[in-house]
Order: structure tokens, then C-alpha cells, then sequence
């Protein structure tokens, strides 16, 4: 059984590490942000504290159920991301949904307290989230693809036009 400063330390750093993913989310105008992804990964360490066998440093049957739950049940929370930053017919959001269910494997890792590969996934998360960007648009550039910034907007639909 952990003792209560374990309990709170996991879940506290589960709530940190998943607001700060909100937060890069939040200030890139996304829409979805620090409380959002804080609560996710929040609520995959409540779950996984739990039926965390903390002697054998194993997960038991009925934890890897619960991961295999949260998983696919945190897909439905991406899917809404991705809805409601469409508006048209492009597909938009898609980096913001995968946030939402990184968010939730940082959140499983805490709750398994598994230090180092939260400390790992958090250095490789932001700097793919800080650079990642400008090195596809370079690639793109160097090897001739299409820039997103360039595609035609979708025609309007006759709902979109003023009457």
C-alpha cells in the first residue's frame, strides 16, 4: 500500500506534467489547453494508483484492463478536439488530440510512478512540440512538399453566406 506523500506526489506530478502540455497547447491557441490535459493525466494516475502492485513493481491484470480502458475512452476526448477545431472540411486538431492522449500515457506513468520515462517523455514532448514545427516546414521546403499554408480554403457552404 503507498503511503499518502507516494499518493500525492504521483498524482501531483501527473497534474503538473499534463498542464504543462495543456499550457504549450494553450499558448499556441489550441483548443484545448493547461486544465484540460491537467485533469487528463489526473485521472489516468487516479485509476492506475490504485491496482498498482507497488512490491513486484508489476501492473496487475486488472490494471492493464484499466489502461487498456483509458486508452481507448481518452480517443473520444481526442476525436472531440478534432470536431471542434474543424469548422470546414480540412482536418484540424490533430496534434492537440495526440497532446490529449499523450497526456493520458503521462498520466498512466506517474500513477505507475515510474519516474524517469515520465522525466524522458517530457523532454522529448516539448521538443518536439518547440521545434518540431519549423523542421517539417523546412523539410517541406527542402524536399518540395506542399505547406499546409498554401492549400485553397474549402469552398463555402450556402449556410456560410450572409443573407
Amino acid at each position: 500500500m503507498l503511503d499518502w506523500t507516494e499518493i500525492i506526489l504521483r498524482l501531483g506530478v501527473a497534474t503538473l506534467a499534463g498542464g504543462l502540455i495543456g499550457l504549450n497547447r494553450d499558448l499556441q491557441g489550441k483548443p484545448i489547453g493547461l486544465k484540460t490535459l491537467g485533469l487528463v493525466s489526473l485521472a489516468t494516475a487516479v485509476m492506475l494508483v490504485p491496482v498498482h502492485s507497488d512490491e513486484a513493481k508489476i501492473v496487475s491484470d486488472a490494471g492493464s484492463r484499466v489502461m487498456q480502458g483509458i486508452l481507448t475512452g481518452i480517443g473520444f476526448l481526442g476525436a472531440g478536439v478534432i470536431v471542434h477545431a474543424g469548422g470546414h472540411f480540412g482536418v484540424r486538431g490533430l496534434t492537440s488530440a495526440a497532446c490529449t492522449w499523450l497526456a493520458a500515457c503521462i498520466g498512466i506513468v506517474c500513477g505507475l510512478g515510474q519516474w524517469r520515462l515520465v522525466i524522458v517523455a517530457l523532454i522529448i514532448t516539448f521538443a518536439v512540440l518547440t521545434i518540431g514545427g519549423r523542421i517539417e516546414r523546412w523539410l517541406h521546403k527542402r524536399l518540395g512538399g506542399k505547406d499546409e499554408t498554401e492549400q485553397e480554403p474549402p469552398p463555402a457552404s450556402s449556410s456560410d453566406k450572409p443573407t
